[in-house]
């Protein structure tokens, strides 16, 4: 039996305790679990089914399992409204203040105040203050369970401080040195708080280079932070050095997922979240950019049209145009992955604007020529024809230098506008590409219509 089977029998197990109500087998089993598989179980349930699993387990331990459960879950505001009120405050008191957070943002206002008035004082305070960072920052991610001490104490007594706070702390492998304002000073690692001598003061053994990140840094600078340094954790500061909370490992992988997501969505002109959702709900998301790319190919079709004489002329020439716009179509969207990529990486601090135009350039002509070459020599062996070759092959080099081009300056403009570079999609590139092409391919073959004219 595969791990996967194994798991799929406990759950069994786990519902028939349910349905017959053993609450200490369940208790058991359950509690034995990882809380992810806890939080797979749990959504497994029916509503009947978690009613009872309320009954069952504290608010505490509810909390831990909700800690794992993704906070985008379409179900998540189901799970809250059937669970007693004050179950549910205490549940939120209980798990990690960023998972809370974003819990609480998905509920309107008054369901939020509702929660929050039955919580404790000092814990609905942190949760109002954390809910007022912008959405996408260091504020709305970080957690406030950390551990800190202070640089003129011992080490012994800072692992006394470890120990006490430990357990309501989101991770212990880094504890940060702060003053008697909170201002921070340093940080030392777990490592290097067994490894040290017991009476060695920590003003000694701290390291002073503190890589923190401000409140309101974007995740995804964050995230680049985190790949370039390995951290697990990071130390979240206001514009005065104070220390507000920590941003871990676990969340940046969140935030990574969610901004491939982003990307992937803008690169493909649709949503890729909207797997689950009805048929008309995921229609109606689609819609918007297929109604104005399909006005966009509107004007490619006119430009054909412009050229209806050109094409009576020489018939031929109709055979080509999916070729070119299909491939300029292709190098355009080739060109914006790259260029998105290269912004999310922030190369493009490392080099000058005109410096990446000319690259694209180059990029260009240099794929264009070999592809123009080639089909070049296709079409003058195919149709014994080198002017058409040549008219075809000048053609698409000129079309997928200028579809490079877009590709990469068009994300790196929106980019400097303000605006996420992933929307600057593929089917937007592409059918731009194809408005360009076209009006390049007719150019240029009116300049040799007489070669293969009746072709």
């Amino acid at each position: 039996m595969d791990e996967t089977q194994e798991l799929e029998t406990v759950f069994e197990q786990l519902k028939k305790d349910l349905d017959e109500g053993n609450l200490q087998e369940f208790r058991e089993t359950f509690l034995d679990m990882h809380t992810y598989e806890q939080g797979q179980f749990y959504q497994s349930l029916t509503e009947a089914q978690r009613l009872i699993v309320y009954s069952y387990l504290s608010p505490k331990e509810v909390g831990d399992m909700f800690d794992v459960i993704e906070e985008d879950n379409e179900y998540m505001k189901d799970y809250l409204s059937e669970m007693r009120l004050s179950y549910a405050a205490e549940m939120l008191s209980e798990m990690f203040t960023d998972n809370a957070v974003d819990l609480l943002s998905t509920l309107d206002k008054r369901e939020v105040a509702k929660y929050l008035s039955l919580m404790n004082a000092e814990d609905a305070a942190e949760l109002r203050v954390m809910l007022h960072y912008e959405d996408d920052t260091a504020g709305s991610i970080m957690a406030t369970e950390y551990v800190s001490i202070v640089a003129n104490q011992t080490v012994r007594s800072a692992m006394y401080v470890l120990k006490q706070e430990a357990k309501t702390a989101e991770t212990i492998y880094y504890i940060y040195v702060v003053d008697q304002e909170n201002h921070l000073v340093g940080v030392i690692s777990l490592r290097d708080l067994i490894i040290n001598d017991d009476d060695m003061m920590i003003a000694d053994v701290m390291s002073e280079r503190v890589i923190s990140v401000h409140v309101g840094d974007d995740q995804e600078d964050i995230a680049q932070t985190f790949r370039d340094y390995d951290f697990l954790a990071l130390p979240v500061t206001d514009y005065e050095d104070h220390l507000l909370g920590i941003v871990t490992v676990d969340d940046i992988i969140d935030v990574i997922d969610e901004e491939a997501a982003s990307d992937y969505s803008g690169l493909a002109g649709v949503n890729v979240e909207e797997i689950s959702e009805n048929p008309i709900k995921a229609a109606g998301k689609r819609l918007p950019w297929l109604i104005t790319l399909l006005f966009l190919g509107m004007a490619t079709a006119s430009l054909i049209s412009h050229y209806e004489v050109l094409v009576s002329e020489a018939s031929i020439l109709a055979v080509f145009i999916s070729l070119i716009t299909g491939t300029a179509g292709n190098a355009g969207t080739q060109s914006l992955a790259v260029a998105v990529r290269r912004l999310a990486m922030n190369d493009d601090k490392e080099n000058s604007f005109f410096a990446t135009v000319i690259g694209e350039v180059l990029t260009g002509i240099v794929t264009g020529a070999i592809t123009g070459l080639t089909i070049f020599a296709i079409v003058a062996v195919w149709k014994g024809n080198p002017i058409l070759g040549f008219v075809i092959g000048m053609a698409m080099m000129c079309a997928i230098t200028v579809a490079n081009l877009a590709g990469s300056l068009i994300p790196m403009l929106m980019d400097k506008l303000g605006f996420d570079p992933a929307v600057a999609s593929g089917p937007f590139i592409t059918t731009l590409s194809d408005l360009t092409s076209v009006l390049i391919y007719f150019n240029i073959a009116s300049l040799f219509m007489s070669y293969f004219i009746g072709s």
